[in-house]
């Protein structure tokens, strides 16, 4: 064991005349402790909140979207077979949107109608999964009256259940002396599908394109082509081949761009959060220094015999930097502890609910990251660190004639 470690241990042991002052360095433990658990456990629950997003956003809509600058897409297959060709796209679906007001009978309210193609469109969209009442493949059932797909929110509103009847009215008809004559058409519900998000779940329906095609007014074509990717995380890069390949009479964007806003604004606060938290640590770290500095006080008489002995600046540097170093090293370890012990117990039991009609889930999310675990700690490190470098340089300028005096 060196030398300046052995003196700081035995600093870091109380007397009977020095109680206080360990007082305050459990205190600044502490301190660190609650920063480092709260920061681990704020920024997990924001991290899992933004990829639970992520995750809702690109349920129900594709991962790239491929629309023409000239309004729709009259021939979509050979701009299909074109994307299709591109490495990393899993699979594409045609697709028309369109807008309405759907009425039961007893309720009506606004809809985004989307068009899509029973056949393709399960293996681009996850809305299959995401059913709770009926079949998606009714939409293919080409007898009877057409069918549509509601959001579980839009069908409690119209009070409707699977088997119901919608009446469907589009103001995209044709041109008349009175004025435009609305397109008016009866549906039958075939499902419920539920997102989790009420934006969604309350305005969003699903109908073939046979059928979107009769209420938008489009004779032929399509709106967009919607396509799958292989990596969610390289949509970007997939995009551009795709971008390439099409040429510049088509516009390309994956769901980064689309919600380029949503996730920007997400991203900057996450940092103002972590910033906001640091002055956790910087608090305890003030409670550090101001132990370091009584310390420092207390021990004069000790310094200054130790530099009468031939001990360093440099040396009593150390013994003050590894005494800091020691509170720093515990606070953190334990505060790293701490909140991946919360997140486990958060992520294992859902505890804390949330309003379905404010949040996208049900229960608070939860996703550890560990190279923010990583960050979280190295910054409470280097933080307690340096609040050790005033103590410490006060404590080297202690000079052993005027603190020996009076002795």
């Amino acid at each position: 064991m060196n030398f300046e470690w052995f003196v700081s241990r035995r600093y870091l042991r109380a007397k009977r005349r020095q109680k206080f002052i360990s007082l305050i360095s459990v205190i600044s433990v502490l301190g660190v402790m609650v920063g480092v658990m709260a920061l681990i456990v704020v920024l997990s629950v924001y991290t899992g909140f933004t990829e639970g997003l992520r995750d809702q956003i690109i349920g129900i809509n594709a991962h790239v979207l491929v629309q023409s600058y000239s309004g729709a897409i009259a021939r979509p297959d050979p701009v299909l077979e074109k994307i299709q060709t591109v490495p990393g796209v899993v699979a594409a679906t045609p697709v028309i949107y369109g807008q309405a007001l759907v009425s039961s009978g007893r309720a009506s309210t606004g809809i985004s109608l989307r068009g899509i193609d029973p056949a393709t469109a399960g293996k681009v969209l996850a809305i299959e999964q995401k059913i709770r009442e009926g079949d998606f493949r009714a939409l293919q059932s080409t007898g009877g009256l057409p069918a549509v797909i509601l959001g579980i929110e839009l069908a409690r509103q119209l009070r409707v259940s699977v088997g119901g009847k919608v009446r469907l009215i589009s103001p995209n008809g044709p041109l008349s002396p009175m004025g435009v004559l609305p397109r008016v058409l009866t549906c039958r519900v075939s499902g419920v599908f539920e997102t989790g998000m009420f934006e969604y779940d309350s305005s969003i329906g699903f109908t073939s394109l046979a059928t979107a095609r009769s209420l938008t007014g489009l004779d032929r074509g399509v709106h967009g082509i919607e396509v799958r990717v292989e990596d969610v995380d390289r949509a970007d890069q997939v995009a551009a081949a795709i971008s390439t390949a099409l040429g510049p009479m088509f516009s390309v964007r994956d769901w980064m761009r689309i919600n380029k806003n949503l996730f920007a604004a997400l991203k900057l606060e996450k940092v103002g959060i972590f910033i906001a938290l640091d002055l956790i640590i910087l608090v305890a770290a003030l409670n550090i220094i101001s132990a370091l500095v009584m310390v420092v006080m207390e021990k004069r008489r000790d310094i200054a015999i130790l530099k009468s002995m031939g001990a360093t600046g440099s040396a009593i540097i150390r013994i003050f930097f590894y005494q800091g170093a020691v509170i720093g090293a515990i606070g953190t370890t334990l505060g790293t502890l701490a909140g991946l012990a919360l997140c486990w117990l958060l992520k294992t039991y859902p505890i804390i609910e949330l309003p379905r009609n404010v949040y996208p889930m049900s229960t608070m999310p939860i996703k550890v990251v560990p190279l923010d675990v990583t960050v979280i700690a190295i910054s409470a490190m280097l933080i307690t660190l340096a609040a050790t470098l005033y103590p410490s340089w006060q404590a080297a300028r202690v000079r052993p004639a005027e603190a020996l005096s009076y002795e």
